[in-house]
């Protein structure tokens, strides 16, 4: 054996001298951007438009035992972000982004141990665990009071698991993945498919094998979507609507649909969202008179009925915006967020400019008007296209020639692709790829250290399909 797979056994799941700097790094410069927010922006710079929407429903239960904003039982937000918040504001919401970069601190740790489990091979690890500590949009997001930081920490969790579920077919494993899925998706509804989507995967990928195909695509379930289904039944009981969140529905119709009106119209994005009531009740009833009489779930009903006509309408320009919209969250380098963060903000016509001119003329835009905001555009620019190369690399590299099971690569590809896929049409920004950079770290490692390949690592894993 070469000497990566002679070091397996003292260095896998185990914490090593070497991992210390990583992720003394990674705390370090997510507490150096957080001293800086604080001194150009104070505590409101920590804020974002969708943190109330959190922290009301999540005092209120944590006060009052019901999950209510306005008055009206909360069915968009679900409670675990939510009531984390609101527990860590009780001191301070500087408080809440110190915890969280320890939990992003924690989120490098992850990313060794799902290198590790994937490839088994710790200077893969380690050099995964490095990139992931400088990785920009896990720094910047680290300390705003939003639920990225914590549903990482969760999903990364759960996905480690799954891996080690295709290294040692334990059904254990695969049912603690489904309980750390099940949490995630309760802190952030984005994962509220994934249990499916998996265990989809899992079936086909254990197709060979009788005793499992079966199992563990009903363990990951099992663990996984009764605690989904408990929130579901809150919902309807409560307010009549079915579903987990009621994101998904307002997003279909203020984004998604929106965006297609404004295509087919020639208007802009903003212009229709006024004209459909987007964050302003009294437009809405104004334009519907009748929704003052719907409860909650009628106007759901309504506003996913009205959104499905206009994208059975036009589905083929409907693909394409959804499609762009995947594109902009992959290639979107975050540098709007951080020059908020360090006081240096850009106009917000730039964004206007992008998404009705097309990304090479807002650029053009901002780099005539903003040359300083544009370099540090170019520098996330070139980090993440950086990143992205070496992941590309590494996949094929390990694809042809190295230790890697086929079936774990098939995992990250098929998990990064769900990410990309739901976080498409309008609604797309940087942040919605930050699941998916910590398997871009992991590839990209692969890509980067040169591992001696060694045929007898993909002992556990040769009888699934696949795993060539």
């Amino acid at each position: 054996m070469g000497r990566e797979a002679q070091a397996e056994p003292r260095s896998r799941g185990s914490w090593t001298r070497d991992l210390t700097e990583p992720v003394a790094a990674a705390f370090t410069v997510r507490l150096l951007l957080l001293a800086v927010a604080l001194a150009h922006g104070g505590v409101g710079s920590l804020y974002r438009a969708d943190t109330l929407s959190y922290l009301e429903p999540g005092r209120s239960l944590l006060l009052h035992g019901s999950f209510v904003e306005a008055g009206l039982p909360d069915i968009a937000r679900t409670p675990g972000y939510a009531l984390f918040l609101a527990v860590l504001c009780l001191a301070s919401p500087i408080a809440v982004a110190l915890v969280q970069i320890v939990l992003s601190a924690l989120s490098v740790v992850l990313v060794h141990r799902l290198a590790l489990a994937v490839f088994r091979g710790p200077r893969i690890a380690l050099v995964a665990a490095w990139l992931f500590a400088f990785e920009p949009v896990s720094i910047i997001y680290s300390i705003l009071l939003l639920s990225e930081t914590l549903f990482l920490v969760l999903f990364l969790l759960s996905l480690v698991q799954v891996v080690e579920f295709l290294r040692s077919r334990r059904l254990l494993v695969l049912a603690a993945a489904g309980l750390w899925l099940a949490a995630a998706t309760i802190v952030r509804p984005v994962t509220c498919y994934l249990p499916i989507a998996l265990a989809i995967g899992l079936f086909l990928v254990l197709a060979r094998l009788p005793g499992l195909r079966w199992k563990a695509p009903a363990v990951l379930l099992l663990s996984a979507l009764p605690w989904l289904a408990a929130w579901q039944i809150r919902n309807r009981i409560e307010t009549g609507f079915a579903g987990f969140s009621s994101i998904q529905t307002q997003n279909l119709y203020f984004f998604s649909a929106a965006e297609v009106t404004s295509r087919v119209e020639h208007r802009s994005l903003a212009d229709v969202q006024n004209d459909l009531g987007y964050n302003d009740e009294q437009l809405f009833l104004a334009r519907h008179p009748e929704a003052a009489q719907w409860n909650q779930a009628q106007r759901l009903q309504f506003m996913s009925t009205e959104a499905k006509r206009v994208l059975r309408a036009h589905p083929a320009l409907f693909l394409r915006t959804h499609f762009s919209g995947s594109m902009r969250a992959a290639f979107n380098p975050g540098s709007a967020v951080l020059l908020s963060l360090v006081g240096s903000p850009i106009d917000d016509r730039a964004f206007t400019r992008e998404r009705e001119e097309g990304p090479l003329r807002g650029a053009l835009w901002v780099a005539e008007n903003y040359p300083g905001q544009t370099a540090v555009t170019a520098a996330l620019g070139i980090i993440l296209l950086g990143l992205y190369g070496f992941a590309v690399f590494g996949l094929v590299r390990e694809t042809r020639f190295g230790n890697a099971p086929h079936a774990c690569l098939w995992l990250l590809i098929g998990v990064s692709l769900y990410f990309f896929g739901v976080s498409g049409g309008a609604i797309a920004a940087a942040r919605l790829r930050l699941p998916v950079m910590p398997i871009v770290c992991v590839l990209a490692a692969a890509g980067v250290v040169r591992k001696k390949i060694d045929p007898g690592s993909r002992s556990e894993c040769e009888h699934l399909p696949g795993s060539g």
